[in-house]
């Protein structure tokens, strides 16, 4: 018997040395944690972003990486590693990790790794930073830290390491162009143009000549050569904005482009070759423009290869606060130098405006209140007029998203006011985190509910447990 557990201890011992090796060879911050999160091998870019120092076999992944003694999951984060434990299967998620240079969101991959007698040794955890989007103020940065702009950047960082053509659709002002922009950065294209056509001023005689250029004498006014946007774009990519407003008889050029990757100028006798990355936008319903013959299927399936959603804001409405001290710290109306901040009346009725124009209209309010405000704290009186008064029942805008769009009744027959399961829930858990002095445990307890329970419900709303 002591014959055979030394034999297991060698065994295990050369397959640390194994993982270590294997981790060493990652170029990427790697690092391998058993089942109880802690830390069995690290590489050198693993343990340079970290702020605190990691102990091999001592160091806890979640107090290394988030700086808290519990695991991600309960601490209302999706944990990869209890993903992987309950699935055994790889996992992905989007975290926000602490790192010398402050917060930071970061591409999280795990994959479960096992002996040649299958029983489980653990987990390899890779890791890619998002240096995209940020928890702070940063400029010409996605911003965010809701569920729903986590579950965005999830589908972007998937997108942007192939080449398949990305269509992004999303109410206006969702910041769809900010999204174009890093799937080009983050892509093997990134040193090469990024491109914007903008196809809603484009009219049939200005369209093929933007895209393809023309020759000097090509028509009345051609007094010169010029060259189009698609060969500007060589390499690169090229994002067409509001792609819906591209008139029915351009779409067929656009969709042989597409197709053959390849065009002539207008009046020219060459063809040329294209090689670009296609990301197009629309705030449109295509699939039904497709029904209605305003669109053309094969060209909607050529250009809708990874349709990626962007969220309302008021699918993100936790993300408000967050991007109102982005606004002010970048608008510059600021008192004696002094940045200006917003009372928490103030706060409270922008959060229950529903923002049909989203990110857009929220920084023109900001803007708008900061420079009425005559000192440095922007009370209820310094909003717009529109937002004081908003009554929510009367925004059609609201309901129609509160339901998804599912004709549902908003009054009984007797006028008693009706909501969602959903909302109700959501407005009742909002209260709790409020008006509770207790642990969130005893919260839990309070609500007949399990702590996992409870976190699970309250990353579904979009509420923070503090």
């Amino acid at each position: 018997m002591p014959e055979l557990t030394q034999t297991k201890t060698y065994l295990a011992q050369m397959n640390v040395h194994i993982i270590q090796a294997m981790i060493n060879a990652i170029e990427k911050p790697a690092v391998f944690i058993d089942e109880q999160y802690t830390i069995r091998a690290a590489n050198d870019a693993y343990t340079a972003r970290q702020p605190l120092p990691v102990d091999i076999h001592e160091s806890k992944c979640h107090k290394v990486s988030h700086h808290s003694d519990v695991p991600c999951d309960q601490n209302g984060e999706s944990c990869p590693l209890a993903q992987c434990r309950d699935t055994q299967r790889p996992a992905n998620v989007i975290h926000v990790h602490e790192t010398p240079n402050g917060k930071r969101y970061c591409d999280i991959v795990m994959k479960p790794i096992y002996d040649d007698e299958a029983k489980l040794l653990g987990y390899i955890e890779i890791i890619t930073d998002v240096p995209y989007a940020s928890v702070a103020s940063k400029a010409n940065t996605l911003l965010g830290q809701s569920t729903a702009f986590k579950n965005l950047l999830h589908k972007i960082n998937r997108a942007a390491t192939a080449d398949i053509a990305v269509l992004l659709q999303g109410e206006t002002g969702t910041g769809k162009e900010l999204v174009a922009q890093a799937l080009h950065t983050s892509s093997q294209r990134s040193q090469s143009p990024f491109v914007i056509i903008e196809c809603a001023g484009l009219n049939d005689n200005l369209f093929e000549s933007e895209l393809f250029g023309h020759e000097k004498g090509a028509f009345t006014g051609a007094n010169f050569k010029k060259r189009g946007l698609v060969e500007s774009a060589q390499g690169g990519t090229i994002f067409f904005d509001e792609i819906g407003d591209v008139p029915l008889n351009m779409q067929v050029k656009l969709l042989r482009l597409l197709e053959t990757k390849r065009y002539r100028s207008v009046g020219g006798l060459m063809e040329k070759q294209a090689d670009f990355r296609l990301v197009c936008a629309t705030h449109k319903d295509l699939a039904q423009m497709v029904k209605d013959g305003e669109f053309r299927q094969d060209l909607y399936y050529r250009i809708a290869g990874f349709p990626i959603h962007l969220p309302s804001l008021r699918e993100r409405k936790t993300d408000i606060p967050l991007l109102i001290e982005h606004f002010l710290q970048s608008s510059n109306l600021s008192v004696d130098s002094v940045t200006k901040r917003f009372h928490s009346d103030a706060l409270a009725l922008l959060l229950k405006y529903p923002f049909p124009g989203n990110i857009r209209e929220l920084r023109s309010i900001v803007e708008q209140s900061a420079l009425l405000a005559l000192e440095d704290e922007i009370t209820p009186d310094d909003l717009p007029e529109h937002i004081r008064q908003y009554e929510p029942s009367s925004s059609i805008n609201e309901q129609s998203t509160r339901v998804q769009s599912v004709d549902r009744p908003t009054t009984s027959s007797n006028g008693f006011a009706l909501t969602t399961l959903a909302d109700a829930e959501a407005d009742y858990l909002r209260q709790c985190i409020a008006h509770f002095e207790g642990h969130i445990d005893e919260l839990a307890q309070q609500l007949g509910i399990s702590r996992r329970t409870l976190y699970r419900k309250l990353q579904q709303h979009n509420i923070s447990p503090h």
